[in-house]
């Protein structure tokens, strides 16, 4: 076996507002390119792509931009599939990303056909929580193909236990699956910039009220209803907190968000930032006194180790699928209802000193669960071993699911 391989990923757009998957993916292909494989990443939109990758001085991932059909943004067109069918002699193995992609589907035969194994991470899309929304849909999907996916990968990649544990009653891949965290860039998190960017960006933000930061994407699903309601209990028990909501959101929520903070009597203490990005997000990370994701569900949840990362205790819910490490490294765990967060927040800040330990035991872990050179060591052994066994054999019968392996026992 060679020291060094070639991989191709491919992700249909590299867009900050897209969130963790995009950050996973961007952190992968250059800490891969660091230790010096050949990675290419295929996108149809590459505009959020580290500008430093261009830089002819460094070994970074080379970025191929191709085109999506005419008739919809959500398959390839001839051209690309004709690009894809050229770099086939020259990789290894390919990685691809998400299961509900359907440019994923175009590149797995086409993968098949010229011997290239492939894996296949799921990002957290087949959660039983995230398998409920739209659920007729995305069963009727995986029954009318969607499965082939995964019966065709050498590899099925999961971030958590957790979350291999709730997909594999969906998908096939019991034989053939692999556990590893994300391989998130922790460099910008070991020279932290203290809280002064952050009061700069935002001299909104009041420097004498204690803070609970929400940083992540604003959507539905990450519950910041509760933490608004659990804000409002604190307050009506004379404990006043300044609530901090940073990330892109749709519009209409975030003015439902707001209309409902000012109904809870704390509009005037709650701020919506919008997106933050690089020193002023870190920061913001350093300023608060608790970080609060009161999520019903997340994969890996980027934000939660870069907080802990950052010194700040964090209190989040069974709905990531991290929270069994994250609680191992001093989190809090909740139920996510508004009294269980406010009881938490109380618990947490109420005495500084218990704060401050819970702080630097959080950044202590995360530094030694996510040490760089042992994730990408882990990953080196994921690429190197698909490689090894080559594409599985696929004679079109449905392959097992896990329930199924359970009920023949």
């Amino acid at each position: 076996m060679k020291k060094r391989f070639a991989c191709l990923h491919f992700v249909r757009e590299i867009r900050n507002s897209l969130g963790g998957v995009v950050s996973t993916v961007v952190d992968l292909c250059q800490s891969m390119s660091a230790r010096g494989h050949q990675i290419t990443l295929m996108t149809c939109d590459g505009r959020d792509t580290p500008a430093h990758w261009s830089n002819a001085t460094g070994q970074w991932p080379r970025v191929l931009e191709v085109s999506h059909s005419r008739l919809t943004r959500l398959l390839l067109n001839r051209a690309a599939l004709d690009r894809c069918r050229d770099l086939a002699g020259e990789i290894d193995v390919a990685h691809l990303h998400t299961p509900w992609e359907l440019g994923n589907y175009q590149l797995s035969s086409l993968l098949r056909r010229q011997g290239v194994p492939y894996i296949i991470t799921v990002h957290g899309m087949l959660d039983h929580y995230t398998m409920a929304q739209k659920a007729l849909k995305k069963r009727t999907f995986l029954a009318l193909g969607g499965r082939r996916l995964f019966r065709r990968a050498t590899t099925v990649h999961f971030t958590a236990q957790s979350e291999m544990d709730q997909a594999l009653n969906y998908v096939p891949g019991v034989d053939r699956s692999y556990v590893e965290s994300c391989a998130l860039d922790l460099t910008p998190y070991r020279d932290l910039p203290g809280t002064e960017p952050a009061h700069r960006a935002f001299p909104q933000i009041e420097r004498a009220v204690p803070t609970l930061l929400f940083l992540s994407r604003v959507h539905p699903k990450k519950r910041v209803e509760s933490l608004l309601h659990a804000a409002a209990i604190l307050q009506q028990a004379g404990r006043r907190y300044q609530v901090l909501i940073a990330g892109p959101g749709d519009p209409q929520y975030v003015s439902h968000l707001k209309s409902l903070a000012g109904e809870l009597g704390i509009g005037k203490c709650t701020l919506f930032l919008g997106m933050v990005q690089g020193i002023e997000k870190r920061s913001l990370y350093q300023l608060a006194d608790a970080f609060v994701l009161p999520t019903h569900q997340e994969n890996f949840g980027l934000v939660l180790p870069e907080a802990m990362a950052c010194g700040v205790p964090v209190i989040t819910t069974r709905g990531t699928d991290i929270w069994r490490e994250l609680q191992s490294g001093g989190a809090t765990i909740v139920d996510g209802s508004p009294q269980s967060i406010a009881d938490a927040v109380i618990a947490v800040t109420g005495d500084p000193e218990k704060r401050r330990t819970l702080g630097q035991q959080g950044q202590e872990f995360v530094h030694r669960w996510l040490d760089a050179d042992r994730v990408a060591a882990s990953y080196e052994n994921m690429y190197f071993d698909a490689i090894r066994r080559g594409i599985p054999p696929f004679d079109g019968k449905p392959a097992t699911l896990k329930g199924e392996v359970l009920a023949a026992r």
